[in-house]
């Protein structure tokens, strides 16, 4: 029995679609998180928004940077 080759399951033509939109997203909810923490008091603030925001635009941007990167060629 042949080995089956190791392939993407995310079509390789939309790498920079998938990269743009998640790097966009990733960087509007920074910003946001960026807006919360400078217009909110210290005694509005709350930890749970701000672990949240954090994971959420962590996430978005891992995974853009990522997909930036394959569709540069890099395979990591």
């Amino acid at each position: 029995m042949a080995p089956k080759s190791i392939s993407s399951p995310v079509p390789d033509a939309s790498y920079s679609t998938l990269a743009v939109f998640m790097l966009t997203f990733g960087l509007v909810v920074t910003a946001s998180f960026f807006v919360y923490e400078a217009t909110s008091s210290r005694q509005n603030r709350s930890l749970a928004k701000q672990l949240i925001a954090g994971a959420v635009a962590s996430v978005f941007l891992g995974f853009g940077s990522l997909f930036l990167l394959l569709s540069a060629g890099v395979y990591v």
